[in-house]
């Protein structure tokens, strides 16, 4: 791309600019990609912790008497309790609250300030819950996690995305996947250790949490803002010179007019809220809603929140249901990589509908071999032969989700919304996010004992839904520079008639 011109990308509609991938983009996109070690550590922590003895017996007594009933009635409603479930669900609808606080607050003072608040609420309540003596200490200490969970997961996304260029930032906007998936993974680890200790091993594992806090919080200090934010707020040259920073040469005129093009586009936009009702937003609206809904639908957080809960459901011991969550973990992580690799190559559309699939036939299967060998009664016990495939097969789902809808879920809402809303369609895509990332939290186990193997034909059936939507309805976004997108809508065959010509913009010609 001598000279600055504009390079069409496969027929996607996009423009590249010129610059390449500097050391100082991919170091402040891995820093910045700490807010997601923040979100996958609790992810792994709280299904870890809900399964041990002595956490059970100090704040949930009446599951002792309910998991002695199971041995002689149903092994499906184990650990069927609401508070149990409130432990782990409450984080996520603070983390719907805070979003919509995080929005304004990315928009106004920029991305690193919403990371750093994020941070800070989360190292307070990890502190909280380590040292918690009550249920009432351990729900503040939720909440304030939750908090935390909303900022960064709402920032940080979008700062990936401003800071990439075009051509890698699937690849660099999946470092908050792989965060994600590493933070579990520990996570995970964590609870293997902390189960065989003596004492308070649920403590050093709640506590730990501030480890990702603090990285997160001394981070954001260091972490420059990014050239789309500083435009917002009317620094152009600082704008323009972080710009030549990261993108590693000094011709950056092109794309620094494409992106004050959308900036002052933006600036006339006086309800964000409301304008993103318009005809001309709805593919975002419309996208940013449905992916984090289908995302959590998959059934993934059955895995992630209550994978040890689930495997002593099915009658592993308490060492084989933790180390099965860890390597349920390794493959998570393992996963994550392909998607690196695969998402800037293959495309979002193919990876969407080929994790789809492998995640529908995975979730059969495993609600066969459980209803074969549980029936509807829940009486029964599992063959070693049989648990080691229900355990392969939830492996395979698990990579699926990993190199498709877990990272994608992430990447896509955040490099097709406009400047002007992008803060606005962030906040929704979390939101929605963490409304049913609250609600499989809060139900899961009652809807386990209630639906039984059938809840995994349910979870089956919506990934097929899903599959079926994206199919249909998901332009291909690879390359496609995030101030062009209303090109791509423009294309489609249904979205185009929702997007007028004046909504598409870029493409400054070279002189």
């Amino acid at each position: 791309m001598a000279g600055g011109a504009f390079v069409s990308e496969g027929g996607s509609g996009g423009r590249d600019y010129e610059g390449g991938v500097t050391v100082f983009v991919v170091i402040t996109c891995m820093v910045a990609a700490m807010g997601g070690l923040l979100f996958g550590y609790d992810l792994g922590i709280s299904g870890g912790v809900t399964s041990m003895d002595e956490f059970l017996s100090k704040f949930f007594p009446q599951l002792e008497r309910q998991r002695e009933n199971a041995k002689h009635d149903t092994a499906y409603c184990k650990f069927d309790d609401q508070k149990l479930q409130l432990f782990t669900s409450s984080l996520y609808l603070a983390a719907l609250v805070a979003s919509f606080v995080a929005s304004v607050v990315t928009r106004k003072y920029g991305r690193k300030v919403s990371m750093f608040t994020g941070g800070l609420a989360f190292l307070t309540g990890a502190l909280i819950n380590a040292f918690a003596i009550n249920v009432t200490m351990l729900i503040i200490g939720r909440l304030l996690l939750g908090v935390g969970v909303g900022f960064a997961n709402q920032s940080t996304p979008v700062y990936l995305s401003e800071m990439a260029p075009a051509k890698i930032r699937g690849a660099l906007n999946i470092c908050f996947q792989v965060a994600i998936t590493s933070g579990i993974l520990v996570a995970n680890l964590i609870n293997y250790g902390t189960s065989n200790m003596a004492k308070n091993g649920w403590r050093v594992s709640l506590g730990l949490a501030a480890v990702p806090a603090l990285l997160m919080v001394i981070g954001s200090f260091f972490l420059p803002d990014t050239p789309n934010s500083m435009l917002e707020r009317g620094r152009y040259e600082e704008a323009k010179q972080m710009l030549k920073k990261v993108r590693g040469t000094e011709n950056v005129d092109h794309e620094f007019e494409d992106i004050r093009d959308a900036c002052e586009a933006a600036k006339k936009v006086e309800h964000p809220w409301k304008n993103i009702m318009q005809s001309k937003y709805r593919p975002a609206l419309v996208f940013c809603s449905a992916i984090p809904f289908f995302q959590q639908i998959t059934g993934i957080n059955v895995i992630m929140f209550y994978a040890p809960v689930l495997f002593k459901t099915l009658g592993f011991g308490d060492d084989a249901a933790l180390m099965s969550a860890v390597i349920t973990g390794v493959v998570n992580v393992l996963a994550t990589f392909v998607s690196l690799y695969s998402a800037d190559r293959f495309g979002r559309r193919f990876l969407f509908l080929e994790g789809g699939i492998q995640m529908f036939i995975c979730q059969i299967l495993v609600g066969s071999f459980i209803g074969l060998k549980f029936g509807t009664t829940g009486t029964g016990t599992l063959t070693p032969a049989t648990a080691d495939w229900i355990l392969v097969f939830i492996c395979v789902y698990v990579a699926g989700f990993a190199w498709s809808w877990g990272p994608l879920g992430w990447l896509v809402p955040s490099e097709i919304c406009p400047l002007e809303i992008r803060p606005a369609g962030q906040a929704i895509n979390v939101s929605v996010n963490m409304f049913f990332t609250f609600l499989i939290g809060q139900f899961f186990l009652t809807m386990l004992c209630h639906m039984k193997f059938g809840l995994f034909y349910f979870f089956g059936g919506m990934v097929a839904i899903m599959t079926i939507f994206i199919y249909f309805l998901f332009p291909e976004t690879r390359g496609v520079p995030i101030e062009e997108m209303g090109r791509v809508w423009k294309q489609h065959w249904f979205w185009k008639s929702y997007i007028p010509d004046d909504a598409v913009t870029g493409g400054h010609d070279e002189n």
